[in-house]
């Protein structure tokens, strides 16, 4: 049987897109076949990342750590975070001679440098070291393969994302039940996501922002006019989903934007700053305004049709983005493409 193991500093119960993508991708690689194990922190102990308590570094012993992997027999190691288990995979692999891939999810030397006096430059250096060190580097779009490839990354390849259609899509009911137009923003409320931006503007009818994360207190007794809902999943958020006009994204750090996806899907138009992410998804497709100038962007995205967004959210499928997955971890290891994979 054909096994995979995925080790990852990101995980439940953190609520985030790079926990969402691995999720669904494990389901399908499952219907394909394969086995899928996870090493995430929930195997070790651990403690609270200063300054983002949410995240859990775990702490391990080099031995410790080869017991937890090997129970997995991988025929394939994925490290998907560039945190202390990540490194520790990546150690494992090579001693062991097991070529490995890598992702990279998150702008990690732009987000420590928000919270912390490190140059970005020196966080780039350490980064670029681990992913180029692997057999290959998942982005997960062509801007930013563009920006890590002049950066110095290597061996880059592309795996997007997919949008469970089923789930997202427009609806009738209006679960809100505010004056129109409805302005929503959703996920985690933190600094990086730049929601004070979105928050700020001058706009006719209701702000809502769906989601949880340490900065959710603070804006809430700053902006009290708005609708903070706080975290939502499954139907609940996707009637939240659909029940907006507008979906703002602030954020100018975010590699990808699972939840521009899902906005596209319940029939939402997105107004975003032209920047990585809503240029890769929205483009000059008419489901969005991309504008740097974000008030514009939101207003104008009032004129597009839901229709269109739908249209195009069903582009993206999590069946075809798991088989990019394994492609990309098969050519990763030397394999040519065609010949099966083992049995199961």
């Amino acid at each position: 049987m054909t096994r995979i193991t995925i080790v990852t500093d990101a995980w439940h119960p953190q609520v985030n897109g790079v926990v969402r993508s691995i999720e669904r991708t494990n389901a399908e690689l499952e219907k394909m076949g394969v086995h899928v194990s996870m090493l995430t922190p929930a195997s070790f102990r651990t403690i609270p990342c200063p300054t983002y308590p949410e995240i859990r570094l775990s702490l391990t012993l080099p031995g410790h750590f080869a017991r937890e992997i090997e129970k997995g027999q991988p025929s394939y190691v994925h490290i998907a975070t560039e945190g202390p288990l990540g490194l520790m995979a990546a150690r494992w692999c090579r001693r062991n001679g097991l070529p490995y891939t890598t992702s990279y999810h998150t702008r990690f030397p732009e987000y420590v440098s928000a919270r912390l006096p490190i140059p970005e430059k020196w966080l780039y250096a350490i980064v670029r070291r681990f992913h180029n060190r692997g057999g290959g580097c998942m982005v997960a779009t062509e801007s930013l393969a563009q920006e890590l490839s002049a950066r110095g990354f290597k061996h880059l390849m592309r795996w997007s994302r997919g949008i469970d259609a089923d789930l997202f899509h427009p609806r009738e009911d209006d679960i809100l039940n505010l004056p129109r137009p409805i302005f929503m923003n959703v996920g985690r409320v933190s600094v990086e996501k730049n929601i004070g931006a979105f928050l700020d503007l001058d706009l006719p009818g209701s702000k809502v922002v769906v989601g949880d994360g340490p900065q959710l207190e603070s804006l809430r007794k700053r902006y009290p006019d708005v609708v903070f809902t706080g975290a939502k999943f499954g139907e609940e958020l996707a009637r939240h989903y659909a029940a907006a006009d507008v979906f703002v994204f602030p954020s100018r750090t975010d590699t990808f934007g699972n939840v521009l996806l899902e906005a596209l899907a319940s029939g939402v138009p997105v107004a975003a700053y032209p920047v990585m992410g809503p240029i890769d998804i929205v483009g000059d497709h008419p489901v969005g305004v991309l504008d740097e100038d974000l008030r514009i962007a939101a207003l104008g995205a009032l004129q597009i049709s839901r229709d269109a967004c739908r249209n195009h959210a069903l582009n993206y499928s999590w069946p075809a983005s798991a088989l990019q997955f394994l492609t990309n971890i098969r050519l990763a290891n030397g394999e040519v493409i065609g010949q099966p994979l083992a049995p199961a």
